[in-house]
């Protein structure tokens, strides 16, 4: 087995976390991930996303980069997919804004104008449906309280490195998850609104049926009764 790496785990983490993640940690040895330490004292390689692809764009044309933007609840991934990433390259191109999406992907930490920012470079893309974003949500919400509590208790070395780094203000980071928590329990209480409609409609569309029948039958003997009335007998039955 010497010589052989085992592939990086593939880590859950809103877009909110994700973006104020700038600290790189770059191990001595050669040929070693590099990893990004999030202010909630993750070290991570590489994530698993999923999110709504509301853009794709090629930088230049016919530069074959494109560039991406998924949002989650509490925000927005950024990343670039190029002809090294051809499975992700080839699942974009067959993909059309708004979509929903989950993404395996690297990180990638950059600097322009003299500040850090942070990217997906995306190995794994592909379409999924609403309850595979919610099940992510929810699972995600789960791994950031965790982390939260590491933090709480200086839990390793990794969250002590991330108080030093970041300082972050831990009411912020459960508000986010609050804020994602609550955009599943809104899209519910509408599916079950948008479920009572549908019943409503049912039961009126049912007695709409019910009630014309009635109304065509109704309509019949009304038309009898004319037709009867329209033979009067009197003057007969006078003579």
């Amino acid at each position: 087995m010497n010589g052989v790496r085992k592939r990086e785990v593939a880590r859950r983490i809103f877009a909110y976390e994700f973006n104020k993640s700038t600290h790189r940690i770059q191990p001595e040895e050669d040929k070693a991930p590099v990893y990004v330490l999030t202010p909630l004292g993750m070290r991570c390689n590489r994530v698993f996303v999923v999110g709504a692809l509301l853009d794709k764009d090629e930088i230049k044309p016919d530069s074959g980069i494109w560039r991406i933007r998924v949002a989650d609840p509490t925000g927005a991934f950024f990343g670039y997919v190029g002809r090294f990433q051809p499975d992700a390259l080839e699942s974009l191109m067959e993909i059309e804004p708004p979509e929903l999406v989950a993404i395996v992907g690297k990180v990638r930490v950059f600097e322009r104008d003299g500040r850090l920012f942070v990217s997906l470079r995306p190995e794994y893309i592909s379409v999924v449906d609403s309850e595979t974003r919610d099940y992510w949500i929810y699972e995600t919400a789960l791994k950031t309280l965790e982390r939260i509590k590491r933090m709480e208790l200086k839990k390793d070395e990794d969250c002590k490195l991330a108080w030093q780094i970041y300082n972050p203000n831990l009411s912020e980071f459960r508000h986010i998850v609050k804020q994602a928590l609550n955009s599943l329990k809104e899209e519910f209480e509408l599916l079950e609104e948008l479920e009572e409609i549908e019943e409503r409609k049912a039961m009126e569309e049912e007695e709409f049926e019910r009630i014309k029948g009635k109304d065509e039958f109704e309509e019949f003997e009304e038309e009898f009764e004319f037709e009867e009335e329209e033979w009067d007998l009197s003057d007969l039955l006078s003579e």
